[in-house]
């Protein structure tokens, strides 16, 4: 049961939009962030919402490695492709960009692709792929990121945790949308075991030893101090097919770099040689398919919910009540939080607190008394 308070979805949208204007960011394009970070808690990934509203994108905007003005630059464009670089600004404007674009582009082409250099963090990537399954269309994005997972058989942090996301659309009330990184784990997830007292599950995070780590406070430190990183999907080692998963982080590496001519890896660490703050050059690849220029799109959609609703028919394991399908659950999610609104834990109160006291802004939030 939810014992957090809930802030309104105005409220909190209206909110987001002033702070991001306080800080330089475009009326437009602050509209466009809060709507992408909103949209996390909407299908209740948390851990990409209002809680990443001030560290990760106003305290960078403030130490100067996210430029608050997004100069988007067109580098190279075809009837079918276009790919941009974003010039260290919001990577969420650019992404609203390409993907309207490319959109526009599939409907004309029956399919389209681009990708931006010299990007930051694009919010959840389920945002981008379901604005064209919104339009009856097919979407998948892909993204790098600062190191944290490590190569099968390696112990060191060289890639990002590189989310390979999919949203098709179906004949249901809601898409097939797979969204999830690459790596077994994230670090909020260690962050939530942490602060529950719960150790992390073996086979999660590699030591520079090659050991697995289970103590989360100690993970923490080792992550900081990188002497220990994430293990792709699957697990560290073979034995439960870690490869697979450090295959496609290794897929979405090499896409989002070589699309756009950027950089990659170590390059995206966002500290220079000094380990001051610095740019983090983030790429991003997109691509768009028409289900009308193969079978049709209500061919496509009727075959994709009869699939989903196969296997959510099908025989379960003792002891559970549902098979869910994925966007299934983001989707009950929105159902049961549509009417009351946002759920904010004390540590989302005290920076909306502290933000509004900064800028001066006329603010009264239902938690505070």
């Amino acid at each position: 049961m939810e014992t957090r308070p809930y802030v309104s979805w105005e409220q909190m949208n209206s909110f987001m939009i002033d702070v991001f204007k306080c800080c330089g960011v475009p009326e437009e394009d602050a509209a466009i962030c809060a709507d992408v970070l909103l949209e996390s808690d909407r299908r209740g990934i948390e851990s990409h919402g209002c809680n990443r509203f001030k560290p990760i994108y106003i305290d960078r905007i403030d130490n100067g490695t996210l430029l608050p003005v997004t100069n988007i630059e067109i580098l190279k464009e075809t009837p079918t492709t276009v790919v941009m670089d974003a010039h260290d600004g919001m990577g969420m404007v650019a992404s609203y960009k390409m993907m309207k674009m490319l959109i526009e582009k599939a409907k004309k082409m029956g399919m389209a692709g681009g990708a931006i250099r010299n990007s930051t963090h694009y919010g959840i990537a389920g945002y981008w792929a379901t604005m064209a399954s919104r339009e009856g269309l097919i979407g998948f994005t892909g993204t790098n990121a600062r190191p944290s997972i490590a190569p099968t058989f390696g112990v060191e942090n060289m890639m990002g945790t590189n989310p390979l996301t999919f949203a098709l659309p179906t004949d249901e009330e809601f898409p097939f949308c797979i969204d999830a990184a690459t790596s077994i784990v994230q670090r909020g997830k260690i962050e939530y075991y942490a602060r529950s007292g719960k150790p992390t599950p073996a086979g999660m995070v590699v030591a520079r030893d090659g050991s697995a780590m289970t103590d989360s406070d100690e993970i923490l430190k080792a992550l900081v101090a990188k002497q220990a990183a994430l293990a792709p999907l699957g697990g560290i080692g073979e034995d439960l097919a870690g490869y697979k998963g450090y295959g496609y982080a290794a897929l979405v590496e090499i896409l989002s770099a070589a699309f756009t001519g950027g950089q990659f890896m170590k390059a995206l660490s966002g500290v220079d040689e000094n380990g001051k703050p610095s740019m983090y050059h983030l790429g991003h690849f997109f691509f768009v398919v028409d289900p009308e220029a193969f079978m049709g799109l209500e061919t496509f959609k009727k075959t994709a919910g009869d699939i989903c609703r196969a296997l959510r028919a099908s025989q379960k394991a003792p002891g559970q009540d549902r098979i869910y399908t994925a966007g299934e659950k983001e989707y009950l999610v929105w159902l049961e939080r549509k009417d009351k609104g946002v759920p904010v834990n004390e540590g989302v109160q005290k920076e909306m607190v502290t933000l509004r006291d900064r800028f001066h802004l006329d603010y009264k939030f239902p938690f505070e008394k």
